[in-house]
């Protein structure tokens, strides 16, 4: 499911980059092979490169372990999302670009959109390349309009250097959330899933995502979603762990429609 500002981590990675897979360090370069890695059943990987961030990793998974013994809510959603594997993108302006792709559309558009993008610029997706894509070949891609502007914008304000999207790393998270809201089309959600997705920070809660929202509502039996602010608010009480009660509620949220 995709909410306000696109799709979940449950997504597949764009095909010609990499992720996290879980806490295992085991995982199989892809890069010589185009072979799957190992080391996550479920969860093929498709890539030239595997990458592993096994302190994010395993800090997330014992962070919504704490939480779930914690928190008798969360605790539920732990027995349901069992064993998830915490899922992270490369950081960079491909991932920037995916989640702008899948703003307001559901994960299966967001996919497509950027495997099109993706095949168009030669299987790798950079500021340079999307700059040089005309408006034709941009509708080719699935890019309305206004999200074209969007690309486009923040390619060309990391290529002439006023956005620097490498010095995120070293900031802390507010710093970072400024630095990316500050750019046209990257509201707060887009900003936060980045950080949690690229970069592993532990204590950040999309809050406007919606399956998050109706994750919580069927979590606790509810008879609506909560708003995002009801959610924000709420959320503040598992700091500093809330990127692991994200993933808790949305793989609740996974597991309960997986068994309608």
């Amino acid at each position: 499911m995709a909410g306000p500002g696109g799709p979940t981590p449950f997504d597949n990675p764009p095909p010609n980059e990499a992720f996290t897979i879980g806490v295992n360090e085991n995982v199989k370069d892809c890069s010589a092979t185009g072979e799957p890695g190992e080391g996550n059943p479920g969860f093929p990987v498709r890539c030239r490169l595997v990458r592993t961030f096994p302190d994010q990793a395993t800090a997330i998974k014992a962070d919504a372990a704490h939480l779930a013994r914690t928190d008798r809510r969360l605790g539920r959603a732990a027995r349901v999302a069992g064993d998830f594997p915490v899922l992270l993108r490369p950081p960079g302006y491909a991932t920037l670009t995916w989640l702008v792709l899948g703003q307001q559309v559901s994960i299966a558009a967001a996919r497509a959109m950027f495997d099109r993008l993706n095949s168009t610029l030669g299987g790798e997706v950079t500021p340079g390349g999307l700059l040089g894509l005309d408006d034709d070949a941009m509708r080719a891609c699935g890019f309305t309009r206004m999200k074209a502007g969007y690309a486009r914008g923040i390619a060309a304000a990391i290529t002439d250097g006023t956005f620097d999207i490498d010095a995120l790393s070293a900031m802390g998270d507010a710093d970072a959330l400024e630095a990316l809201t500050s750019l046209r089309g990257i509201g707060v959600w887009t900003a936060e899933n980045y950080l949690m997705w690229a970069l592993g920070r532990r204590d950040l809660f999309p809050a406007g995502d919606l399956a998050l929202r109706v994750g919580w509502q069927r979590l606790t039996d509810a008879d609506d979603p909560p708003t995002e602010g009801q959610l924000r608010r709420l959320a503040a009480g598992w700091a500093p762990r809330r990127t692991a009660a994200s993933f808790l509620i949305w793989y609740f949220y996974l597991g309960e429609r997986a068994g309608e």
